[in-house]
């Protein structure tokens, strides 16, 4: 048993390297110059490695920014259960981002959204992410895995921090990241409760 455990984080572990290696390569040299080659270089593993955790170097760049979902799922466990379910994802969300992001993470967002590739790749991953917070939305909500409310409020609360962060930027970096993030996610349990 614990030797699965210990499997698993090293597993995390590879992934993690890999995706960061690909997103400051990226950030170095462009996504159009980088080879999946050079990733596995970069995190000391072989090509066979870097195959069996991504199926393309889009997929391992947009993976650097993919992590908010241990995130989430880490601080939505820490919610007391009898607290609503959208301030507990709100608090969960919110931990998941920099209240001032640094120039790094603003350079990272930039490649993601200026890249058509990695515009792709960067929706397909939020499906991901969708699903999953559906699944938490659901046993925290105590519906059915068949009932609508899971899968909606999972997808608007995706398109939700979407929009504030590109709103966000568009403004400037005008306020804290939180603050939009927040008024995004305010605006739509108003649309619910008003609905």
């Amino acid at each position: 048993m614990a030797s699965d455990g210990l499997r698993e984080r090293k597993k995390q572990q590879t992934r993690l390297a890999l995706s960061q290696a690909a997103m400051n390569l990226a950030l170095e040299h462009g996504v159009a110059r980088l080879r999946t080659e050079d990733i596995a270089a970069a995190a000391n593993v072989s090509m066979r490695t870097f195959n069996n955790y991504f199926p393309s170097k889009e997929a391992a760049i947009v993976a650097s920014v993919d992590h908010r979902i241990d995130a989430i799922r880490s601080a939505l466990a820490d919610r007391p259960l009898t607290e609503a379910v959208e301030l507990s994802l709100q608090i969960a969300v919110l931990s998941s981002f920099p209240e001032w992001p640094d120039r790094s993470w603003l350079a990272q967002v930039m490649l993601m959204r200026n890249h058509p590739t990695l515009i792709q790749e960067q929706h397909r991953a939020d499906l991901g992410v969708m699903r999953e917070l559906a699944a938490m939305i659901a046993d925290r909500s105590a519906v059915g895995d068949r009932d609508l409310f899971p899968t909606l409020l999972a997808s608007m609360l995706v398109t939700a921090v979407r929009v504030a962060i590109e709103h966000w930027i568009e403004a400037g970096g005008d306020g804290s990241l939180h603050d939009a993030i927040s008024d995004a996610l305010a605006r739509i349990t108003v649309a619910r409760e008003t609905g």
